[in-house]
């Protein structure tokens, strides 16, 4: 079913970017300029709204003809091309991003022709959604988990197979003892922050007494 993967919802957008031919630096490369600047890890304004498995912002300025069998088309402006897997439907998610980072969005939505503003959430979602195109290609991993659970799989992932290479040759009545210990203390990890890089040594034993 398109926009949606079980649990899972792919949300894309082609948002048509203003041209004023006045201005000193275009509006599409204001965006470009903006998106440059914004951190791509635990601070990235869509790590900070809840549920973002993955997001990417593009400015397309043409489409490419790539010969036979296709036709050469051209759009008649540029886009701004924004693409999400996330836990929520688009008035949820949308909803998370204005509450929590709506001064970005409004610093890059600004530039796109008959963008509305954060402030009147109908006005918005009327907006996105007649902007929205059908999602029927995804790219978060599964499909059934939540983003928290997604995170805490891959830790615990990790986690393991350092405890793999830690305990290479260890006695067995001694691997027992660490790996229950290891257990335990798996089932206590915190959820991993949205956009970090997984930390390593997440999980302490004993080590391998030689």
């Amino acid at each position: 079913m398109p926009n949606q993967n079980g649990r899972v919802f792919g949300l894309t957008f082609l948002c048509p970017i203003l041209d004023d031919e006045t201005l000193q630096i275009s509006h599409d490369l204001q965006i470009r300029n903006y998106l440059a600047t914004l951190p791509t890890d635990e601070r990235s304004p869509f790590a900070l709204a809840p549920g973002t498995h993955v997001a990417r912002l593009v400015v397309m300025d043409d489409v490419i003809y790539v010969g036979m069998p296709a036709h050469e088309e051209h759009v008649k402006s540029k886009y701004l091309i924004f693409e999400t897997n996330t836990d929520a439907d688009l008035p949820g998610y949308l909803r998370a991003l204005v509450d929590v980072v709506p001064q970005h969005i409004d610093a890059v939505w600004s530039h796109c022709t008959g963008y509305p503003g954060t402030a009147d959430f109908d006005k918005l979602l009327a907006y996105m959604k007649a902007c929205q195109i059908p999602t029927t290609f995804f790219f978060a991993a599964v499909n059934d988990k939540s983003l928290p659970q997604t995170l805490l799989a891959l830790q615990a992932k990790r986690a393991v197979a350092e405890f793999v290479v830690e305990h290479q040759g260890m006695p067995s009545a001694q691997l027992q003892r660490e790996f229950l210990d290891f257990y335990q203390s798996l089932q206590s990890l915190p959820y991993p922050a949205p956009g970090g890089k997984l930390p390593r040594r997440v999980i302490k034993t004993g080590g391998h007494n030689e």
